[in-house]
């Protein structure tokens, strides 16, 4: 977008840290407060506050955040469709998906590009986050779509849509009257979770972790590799599962699972494009574009 400084100030909502905005847009530290800085001066509003080591959005920020992200979305738009002006699109774009953005994001995405831009083949290979990094640096795919937290040395990330994980139960089973539980009545609840790999289990890890409590102390009655896998296993029994809640929007809302929340617990993330060059491929770039003004 033309204004460097909301792009500053949007990197630095995210991620909640000057440092990792620094690295993210390749810039200094001090360049990121100085740009924050401006933000404030101009519309004499206080962005972002400090909660001991912790960096956090004011309401001021909230609602900078929320006008700035449909700006960005705008130009986005904006940008796309004057480079279609501009010249014909083909080529053969090899994608890799991890399992949730493949199964519930990806496909209508595609659907709308492929209609759009009929002189391009695109192939899609699936797996957990972990498998479509390795596919990247092994130059078997063009672009990778992951959900993991984690960074890979010599890959390179964008945002591409924000996801929450929730811990979702069968309607007529035995958790059918719970409205919430405790971390620690977790530890005693009968779970099925991705493998090892997925970027969720990485996603719910971590946010146990801050929470003092490892997987291996919960009561693990089943692993699969899918989430569809996940889901019907749940339906079919008294175990919950901890899935993106992308993923179960028809479900909650015919009513065959629901939400049972985790007090004081939250699994955010982000889904990203990776992708082995700072600056990809014209194709590569291209699909980047279009499925973040289509998604």
């Amino acid at each position: 977008m033309d204004d460097f400084r909301l792009k500053v100030f949007i990197t630095a909502a995210r991620t909640l840290s000057f440092t990792r905005t620094a690295e993210q847009l390749y810039i200094s530290q001090p360049a990121v407060s100085k740009h924050v800085g401006e933000l404030e001066s101009r519309y004499k509003v206080q962005l972002f506050a400090r909660r001991g080591s912790r960096l956090e959005l004011t309401d001021a920020g909230r609602t900078m955040l929320e006008a700035a992200e449909r700006l960005a979305d705008d130009y986005r738009r904006l940008e796309y469709e004057m480079s279609l002006c501009a010249s014909l699109t083909e080529g053969e774009l090899r994608l890799g998906a991890s399992t949730t953005v493949a199964q519930y994001l990806l496909p209508p995405i595609l659907a709308r590009f492929t209609a759009r831009f009929p002189g391009v083949r695109v192939s899609v290979l699936s797996g957990n986050s972990a498998e479509v990094e390795q596919a990247l640096g092994e130059h078997a795919v063009d672009l990778g779509m992951v959900e993991s937290v984690s960074r890979r040395q010599g890959l390179h990330y964008t945002f591409f849509a924000p996801d929450e994980l929730v811990l979702v139960a069968r309607t007529g089973g035995k958790y059918a009257r719970t409205e919430s539980l405790t971390p620690e009545q977790l530890l005693s609840t009968p779970l099925v979770l991705r493998e090892n790999g997925s970027g969720t289990l990485e996603v719910i890890s971590a946010a146990l972790a801050a929470k003092g409590i490892r997987l291996s102390q919960l009561d693990v009655v089943m692993r699969l590799g899918t989430t569809e896998g996940i889901k019907a296993f749940v339906r079919n029994s008294d175990a919950l599962a901890i899935v993106s809640v992308t993923s179960v929007v028809d479900e909650l809302r015919s009513g065959a699972l629901r939400i049972v929340d985790i007090e004081g617990l939250t699994f955010s993330r982000d889904f990203s494009f990776v992708h082995a060059e700072a600056e990809p491929a014209r194709l590569v770039r291209q699909f980047i574009d279009f499925a973040r003004a289509n998604r």
